[in-house]
């Protein structure tokens, strides 16, 4: 079968959906099927993203961190994406990635052109959009366009159950497959490194995230233990607030902003740290989303300290009964200063890093994830071809 994935984001830009995306690719090519990916055009110099499939890349507009991202950059990436998939090669079925307004466009060209979607549900995007705006107007609009665009696919797949029940509270009666979610373990494994007193944070921080409380944390910690640096390496859109932060709290010249990199340059960061560092910010009424940039680091050997609610400290909690996977902790500056303290009086060593990635590829490779979400899209494109005759 021919089919078409459609996401703003896609290898080798560096972000989680890239890395899953580009994994369900895999899977399917794997399978012996063809594979066109319609995606925005990377950043120069980020490298070449294909390993099999035919990529198409148009321009957008992109924030001043340079991420797709904003109510402007969406447009720029979805109008012109009606047009490339309205004429683009007939597939047998197509997976979009949010945002929902893209979700919309996938739908209305869909049912165009009698093609069935499946549509990745990682999280409620309306949910997240409530707190990052005051307008009730934007976030009951973007409510809208995500429910029609999770009404109109034929299947939808998510990393957890909560997922589906917030769907399921939303009106949206589509068919959902929890996958799960994991490593890149062709990029994310163990690899011997000379630790270094370093705390790092991978991935985008939103005030959603709530990751400005790790700056409160290791001031408090660097009162005991000096000499630590806390780097955050990603898209983010409180980085000034918490640059500032640092500074009034005397920590300036150790805490770190870098850029996002691609997976290959972020591996061994992970693999000389400390632990790496998440979190999720409470009665946000995100509480139901799992922080997947665990996994990652899990997979390079590195133990991870979480703070908030939702499923990651469950997680956290049952993976410690079989590997040094690190703590989960409350949404708390003490708590988390004192977990930070733990791991760096007690460091793990190369052979327990070495267990802790092996169990990881053993227990959450992407690899399975991925040949589960490619299952759900062939299934989704073999039931409209079963269906075809009788219409």
């Amino acid at each position: 079968m021919r089919i078409t994935i459609v996401s703003r984001i896609y290898r080798p830009e560096p972000a989680a959906a890239s890395f899953f995306l580009g994994g369900v690719a895999d899977a399917l090519l794997e399978a012996g099927h063809e594979v066109d990916v319609l995606t925005a055009r990377p950043l120069p110099g980020q490298g070449e993203g294909s390993r099999g499939e035919r990529i198409s890349t148009f321009p957008v507009l992109r924030d001043r961190s340079g991420y797709v991202r904003g109510y402007l950059q969406y447009l720029s990436f979805d109008l012109p994406l009606a047009f490339r998939l309205l004429f683009a090669r007939r597939p047998a079925a197509v997976l979009v990635e949010p945002p929902p307004t893209t979700g919309a466009v996938v739908r209305v060209v869909c049912a165009i052109r009698r093609i069935p979607y499946v549509y990745d549900a990682a999280d409620v995007w309306s949910d997240a959009a409530g707190q990052a705006t005051s307008s009730g107007l934007v976030v009951r609009v973007l409510r809208a366009l995500e429910r029609f665009a999770m009404r109109g696919a034929a299947s939808m797949v998510t990393i957890s159950q909560g997922v589906v029940d917030r769907a399921r509270s939303l009106g949206v009666r589509t068919p959902m497959v929890v996958t799960g979610f994991g490593a890149d373990t062709s990029v994310f494994h163990y690899s011997e490194a000379e630790i270094e007193p370093v705390f790092i944070y991978a991935g985008t921080f939103t005030g959603l995230h709530g990751a400005d409380i790790l700056v409160d944390a290791f001031a408090r910690f660097s009162e005991t233990h000096p000499g630590y640096r806390l780097r955050f390496v990603g898209n983010s859109t409180e980085q000034e607030p918490m640059r500032m932060r640092a500074e009034a709290l005397g920590i300036g010249d150790s805490v770190e902003f870098a850029d996002p990199v691609p997976a290959e340059q972020l591996r061994p960061q992970l693999a000389s740290a400390i632990a790496s560092l998440a979190t999720l910010r409470p009665g946000g009424g995100y509480e139901y989303a799992f922080t997947s940039k665990a996994y990652s680091s899990l997979a390079t050997g590195c133990p991870v300290i979480f703070a908030g609610p939702g499923p990651t400290g469950p997680f956290m909690e049952r993976s410690a009964l079989e590997a040094p996977v690190g703590t989960a902790v409350d949404y708390d500056a003490e708590a988390i200063a004192a977990a930070m303290g733990d791991a760096a009086d007690r460091p793990l060593g190369a052979e327990l890093r070495r267990d802790l990635a092996e169990w990881a590829a053993r227990r959450h490779s992407m690899r399975a994830v991925t040949r589960r979400v490619a299952e759900t899209v062939v299934a989704a494109a073999a039931e409209r071809q079963r269906r075809r005759p009788a219409s």
